[in-house]
């Protein structure tokens, strides 16, 4: 035996030799065996490699956010979200920014669903949009090809973005709204949900703002509308809103792309 095994309280409550006064006996062989059985398991244990820790998908949305609104009026477009975070039905956090302007780009976005999903996008979007400014930077440095990210470009990155993710059956679980402008300088808004479906019209919403906000925009929107007349009308829709959803709030925020 080792003589690093010795003072091991296995083989300090047992005797290794027999004495006079204690002859060896059937039990204290057994217990002999029993302790360099339970010695042997704890080496064998500790030679064996460390499992490699499990993949974690999201499988539900935890935080959420509740719809988000688009119109495209004369000259530009409007995002309209409350600020309500929700956590099942407790009202987690009531200050939250629910839409994002991309740095570098004519693009915003807004996102109803997990909250976390929409940080890492934004995330993404902002990575890619330094990335792109840098290469069109170097190439304007050889000729004159430099552009702003449009929102249209956005949304199809994002559209590819999301179903890469939704293929690896670990979605981003967010509906998200483009807004901003095309190559053409043109009013431009998209939709992407999480399995990388894309939409795109002259009025949009997201979550319950689907169901009941669409009918009014439907029935209002024309393509001359002013940007008063587009605000109110997403004012109208948010108000419906908080009065039949119940993860909706009274507090809401407005960006517009002009």
């Amino acid at each position: 035996i080792p003589t690093y095994l010795h003072n091991s309280p296995i083989f300090t409550s047992l005797p290794l030799q027999p004495t006079s006064n204690q002859p060896t006996t059937i039990s204290s062989l057994a217990s002999h065996c029993v302790s360099v059985f339970w010695l042997l398991v704890l080496v064998v244990v500790g030679m064996l490699p460390t499992a490699a820790p499990s993949r974690q998908h999201t499988t539900r949305p935890i935080v959420t956010g509740t719809s988000v609104l688009g119109i495209v009026y004369d000259g530009g477009v409007l995002l309209a979200a409350d600020t309500l975070l929700s956590y099942g039905s407790m009202a987690k956090d009531q200050n939250a920014r629910r839409l994002h302007v991309i740095p570098g780009t004519s693009t915003m976005i807004g996102a109803s669903g997990e909250y976390s999903d929409f940080q890492k996008v934004c995330q993404i979007l902002e990575e890619k949009a330094l990335e792109e400014t840098h290469t069109s930077l170097m190439d304007s440095l050889y000729a004159d090809t430099s552009q702003s990210i449009t929102a249209a470009s956005t949304w199809n990155y994002l559209r590819m973005v999301m179903y890469a993710r939704r293929n690896k059956m670990n979605p981003f679980w967010n509906d998200i709204l483009v807004a901003g402008t095309d190559r053409q300088g043109k009013p431009f808004l998209g939709m992407v949900d999480k399995i990388g479906t894309t939409v795109q019209d002259n009025f949009l919403a997201t979550g319950f703002g689907s169901y009941l906000a669409l009918p009014i925009m439907r029935e209002k929107w024309r393509p001359d509308l002013s940007e008063g007349e587009a605000r109110a009308l997403l004012e109208d829709c948010m108000k419906v809103l908080f009065y039949r959803d119940c993860r909706a709030s009274c507090k809401i925020q407005l960006a517009k792309y002009a």
